[in-house]
Formats: C-alpha cells, sequence, structure tokens
C-alpha cells in the first residue's frame, strides 16, 4: 500500500540546517506531485513547499514564509523528496509532513486540501 515516511526532523539552533526526507512507497513516484506541510502547536496545518511530478518538469512552489531558505527535492531513482531548510528560525518550530497527490500534470498547490495521503510527521525544533 502507499506509504510516506518521514525522517531528518531535530532540534537544531537558530540559523542553522535540517534536511528532510520522504520515503515513499507503493505508487507511481513519477506521476505524484508532493508536498511538505507544517503545524505548529495551536496552529492550522500551512502548505511550506511543493514539487510537481517529473511530466510537468518538477516545477516547485514555496510558501513566502520560506522562500530563500527552502530547497524541495525529488530523487525519482530513491523515489524520496527532500526538504533542506537553512537559516532556520524559532518560528519554523513545528510537525512537518510530507503528502502526495497523483497530479500527472500541472502544477502543485499548497493547499493541504489537494493533497490525500500523509505521512506520519517529523519534529523540528528551533531553539537555543
Amino acid at each position: 500500500q502507499l506509504q510516506l515516511v518521514e525522517s531528518g526532523g531535530g532540534l537544531v539552533q537558530p540559523g542553522g540546517s535540517l534536511r528532510l526526507s520522504c520515503a515513499t512507497s507503493g505508487f507511481n513516484f513519477y506521476t505524484y506531485a508532493i508536498g511538505w506541510f507544517r503545524q505548529a502547536p495551536g496552529k492550522e496545518r500551512e502548505g511550506v513547499s511543493c514539487i510537481s511530478s517529473t511530466s510537468s518538469s518538477e516545477t516547485t512552489n514555496y510558501a513566502d514564509s520560506v522562500k530563500g531558505r527552502i530547497t524541495i527535492s525529488r530523487d525519482n531513482a530513491k523515489k524520496t523528496v527532500y526538504l533542506q531548510m537553512d537559516s532556520l528560525k524559532p518560528e519554523d518550530t513545528a510537525v512537518y509532513y510530507c503528502a502526495v497527490v497523483n497530479l500527472v500534470f500541472g502544477p502543485c498547490a499548497l493547499s493541504r486540501n489537494n493533497y490525500l495521503y500523509w505521512g506520519q510527521g517529523t519534529q523540528v525544533t528551533v531553539s537555543s
């Protein structure tokens, strides 16, 4: 069955970096758009970044709050999506989730309602 497993979270100081991974299985990775979302305590889940399918040239989209600090990428051979996070801030503290949707063509979206399958999340804490 379809599986998404996030990893790479942890505790990091402000200004530091982390790379999150979303390992996938059980579906045709090439035709799926993949998004990263986060949810801080007491807040709604928000879109961070997404990457479209290989058919759509793997175009990317970023929330304004993370532009220039976060990079999403996908490794089709490993069926894994990465989220490289640099210059981390305390406000980046949240549980980070990856999610997927079968979207052969078209740009990906940062709305959580567009995604059907979700991982269990990985905690990112930015604190000194």
